[in-house]
């Protein structure tokens, strides 16, 4: 009988406490008992960190699949179906396999005419392999092991833990997510010639040069454009003011650049650079929400080849009955026009206000 290939996820975290814990059980949640029980002894679950979109080992199944919600070996979630499991192959953080590594050489990809489809077998797990491309994976993590290649990783993504919860005086308790985890956030692109960093500098630097004080995302604040450290940008605040609920302060410490006047928030920017468009328009729905007479200018910032996926986004029925609608609140701002207007003004933009981008920016909303 031939062996079938299942998705097993991890983040680094959850990787970590399996190795930790003798390697020998994997789970998975309740609500994936079905496929779970589909599973055999000699199946090969394939694993793979969810945050990084790589693959870090592979596991034989040694045991039917059994109920076990008191055996500790998760610290965030129990992962009650489980399989006793061996080692096959095992590869450190630094020698995972990206999957755009393996993208020419799976039916997975040749199979989704989107460039996205690909995401959706890991979006959960257990999920079957088709055979061939669980065969080719497993051979690239067995050469991977025999010979390693050294690749750079994001640390913080990979010990990256569960969203916390918080409590909200408008709507009760919430979760804020760190930021954007799903597997379109991490599509590349071939053509973008700036990056993200360099659009967060432009804005704080702009910001900074009319006299403002600005803020770059608390997870951002270590980044650095060409070799400039974002803190040293002049009017970088250390802290925000504290005039919201802990969830919304949340939500504002993680919104990509601020300017500010005093204490008042004048401007928020979010740089949808390569990662999933919503991610910044669900902060900035939250927002809304949460604080529905919250008076400051939203932006959108991205490619201008990405302008109409924002506008589909944006008029979602989901962020079209905020209060007031998202859409009326939040205007796209292209990168060209953005850097065509920096340059214009170039040692003049020490006079200016920050109005001026109202007249680049534009509006996406749909009416009728």
């Amino acid at each position: 009988m031939s062996r079938t290939y299942w998705l097993d996820l991890f983040t680094g975290k959850t990787w970590e406490e399996f190795l930790k814990n003798g390697g020998q059980v994997s789970g998975f949640r309740a609500r994936r008992r079905g496929l779970a029980k589909q599973i055999r002894p000699g199946d090969y679950l394939i694993c793979y960190l969810s945050h990084l979109s790589r693959f870090i080992g592979v596991l034989e199944v040694r045991s039917e699949c059994y109920f076990d919600d008191k055996t500790m070996i998760w610290e965030d979630e129990a992962f009650p179906y489980r399989f006793r499991v061996e080692v096959v192959y095992k590869l450190a953080p630094e020698n995972a396999i990206h999957i755009f590594d393996l993208k020419d050489k799976l039916n997975l990809f040749k199979k989704s005419k989107a460039s996205k489809g690909w995401s959706g077998l890991f979006r959960g797990s257990p999920a079957k392999f088709d055979p061939q491309d669980g065969a080719t994976i497993t051979e690239a993590i067995k050469e991977a092991v025999e010979t390693p290649i050294t690749r750079e990783y994001d640390k913080r993504k990979y010990w990256l833990r569960p969203p916390k919860t918080y409590k909200s005086d408008k709507v009760g308790v919430v979760t804020i997510p760190e930021e954007e985890t799903t597997e379109e956030a991490e599509v590349k692109p071939e053509n973008y010639q700036d990056t993200h960093e360099k659009i967060q500098w432009l804005l704080l630097k702009l910001g900074s040069d009319m006299g403002l004080d600005v803020w770059v995302a608390r997870n951002d604040r270590n980044k650095a454009y060409n070799g400039k450290p974002f803190r040293e940008i002049p009017h970088m605040r250390q802290d925000l003011p504290r005039q919201f609920d802990e969830a919304t302060n949340q939500i504002i410490e993680l919104i990509d650049v601020l300017w500010l006047q005093g204490d008042a928030i004048n401007a928020a920017f979010e740089v949808e650079h390569t990662s999933a468009i919503y991610s910044g328009l669900l902060r900035m729905s939250d927002l809304v929400w949460m604080q529905p007479n919250i008076r400051l200018n939203l932006f959108l910032v991205a490619p201008d080849e990405r302008r109409e996926k924002v506008k589909s986004e944006i008029n979602r029925p989901t962020f079209k009955k905020t209060k007031p609608p998202l859409p009326k609140l939040c205007r796209f701002l292209a990168y060209s026009r953005l850097k065509e207007e920096v340059d214009k003004i170039g040692d003049r933009m020490k006079y200016m206000k920050p109005e001026f981008l109202e007249e680049i920016a534009e509006s996406l909303e749909t009416t009728g």
